[in-house]
């Protein structure tokens, strides 16, 4: 029974909230380790299933991030579920817009300047609390507010509608396309963007790759 058992597929998964850099540092650990030997899976999502499904094992690693206003709540719910919460680097905040965007080619954009044009969230389903919100600035009271459940959504609502959404400023234009930009927010906000592991747990050899592949991009979130 055992002699003739056929070897079977290492497995890495990884749940995030939706980071185009964590993507892509998602495709450059599969091209580096192959699929001969391992089963991948990757799971964009909600932030709250992020957190349950490192809790529940069916990641290793969860990719998210705190700021001053929810991180109070989050690392109380970190440690409720068995969870540490590790920095991997900070961002100001951006305000991300297709480059037809009538704002699109200022220096500095104001949440006054934003008023009138949509912006976009990610919804967040039945924990829709601002703490689980993926947009820092989730308690300001926008004019206009449309929330989606994709990235892909998202980007073409930007477009067809002039919407913004508020990020890390972190662009891969290969995944995304070379339509979009982020331009610096007039705000003294910070997020810090971080891992999910289980407490106690080793990062296994494929999990600290994955990490060292999203370090690359600290550079690239200037504050």
């Amino acid at each position: 029974k055992y002699i003739a058992k056929e070897k079977t597929k290492k497995k890495f998964s990884v749940s995030m909230q939706h980071y185009t850099f964590a993507v892509s540092a998602f495709v450059e650990l599969v091209k580096q380790f192959g699929m001969d030997e391992y089963e991948f899976a990757v799971h964009e999502t909600k932030t709250y299933d992020v957190i349950d499904d490192v809790k529940n094992f069916r990641s290793e690693i969860g990719i998210l991030y705190v700021n001053d206003f929810n991180q109070k709540v989050l690392y109380k719910l970190f440690r409720d579920c068995g969870l540490e919460f590790h920095e991997l680097l900070r961002c100001g905040i951006y305000v991300y817009l297709w480059k037809g965007h009538p704002l699109a080619n200022q220096e500095l954009i104001s949440l006054e300047d934003l008023r009138e044009y949509p912006c976009l969230s990610f919804d967040q389903g039945a924990h829709g609390s601002f703490y689980f919100a993926e947009e820092v600035l989730s308690t300001y009271e926008y004019k206009r507010i449309i929330k989606a459940n994709d990235r892909a959504t998202l980007l073409n609502l930007m477009i067809g509608l002039n919407a913004y959404t508020l990020c890390s400023g972190i662009i891969c234009e290969e995944l995304n396309g070379s339509d979009y930009c982020a331009v610096k927010l007039d705000s003294n906000e910070v997020m810090t963007i971080g891992y999910l592991a289980r407490k106690g747990t080793k990062i296994s050899r494929i999990g600290q790759q994955y990490l060292a592949e999203i370090s690359k991009f600290r550079d690239k979130g200037l504050l």
